[in-house]
């Protein structure tokens, strides 16, 4: 049984049965003890919630309220995740913000140290702003989940990013370009970038974004983008 499979298991049994015995979670995933007590310690670290009590009668007991903390989720989610909450704070409407904090503070903890730094990296290109009223969102579509890891690896790393872009008439046309910053005018998402073709500045709004990939050994030099006075970077806002 490998680490992951040991550790449900263990969690499950702790649930179900309310108190166990470091010898009874051994038999049942067929460890040793010291294997158990790794683990114990482990689940704990992940934010588990495990009293032990000694002496005859005693054993194991999982605090029915404790969640894990640590979970298994990919840097693109966890990246998604704080990027879609300091977003909604920088917009204002974020409520229970305290709580949001608390929690996603534990998950960050848990990332490798130059993940944060690409986190933080990757926050730095995020910009807020309001929509003008006279925008038409009435043909707003969700956006690609596979934008998200193909951005990050393009903003990170400075390479050209290509997809395919429909405009309001649903005209698809292919681009290239290179990324800039990521603009949020609540509900719209932009992509801002400079489109060699044009030789410009381009917005693209990320619903209308297909087939996203970025291009490999095609760096570029990060530009100034000059953005109207009601946009804000996002990690000024979010603090």
């Amino acid at each position: 049984m490998n680490v992951r499979l040991r550790h449900d298991t263990i969690v499950r049994s702790l649930r179900r049965n309310g108190t166990s015995t470091i010898a009874d979670l051994a038999e049942e995933v067929g460890a040793s003890r010291r294997t158990i007590l790794r683990d114990i310690s482990a689940l704990r670290d992940e934010g588990f919630v495990i009293h032990s009590e000694p002496g005859r009668g005693g054993g194991l007991q999982l605090d029915p309220q404790s969640v894990q903390t640590t979970a298994r989720l990919s840097v693109d989610e966890i990246f998604a995740l704080l990027i879609s909450v300091a977003s909604m704070r920088a917009a204002g409407i974020l409520p229970f913000s305290a709580l949001a904090d608390a929690g996603l503070a534990k998950i960050e903890k848990a990332l490798p140290s130059d993940k944060i730094r690409d986190l933080r990296q990757f926050l730095d290109c995020l910009y807020i702003g309001k929509l003008s009223p006279l925008v038409d969102i009435s043909d707003m579509k969700a956006i690609d989940p596979e934008l998200l890891p193909a951005f990050e690896t393009a903003f990170l790393q400075r390479l050209h990013l290509s997809f395919q872009y429909s405009d309001a008439k649903g005209a698809v046309t292919a681009r290239i370009v290179e990324p800039q910053a990521m603009l949020i005018l609540p509900p719209l998402w932009y992509l801002v970038a400079w489109d060699p073709e044009r030789e410009d500045f381009r917005h693209f709004r990320m619903d209308r974004i297909s087939k996203p990939e970025y291009l490999p050994n095609t760096t570029f030099r990060r530009r100034h983008v000059p953005f109207e006075n009601h946009v804000s970077p996002i990690r000024d806002l979010s603090r």
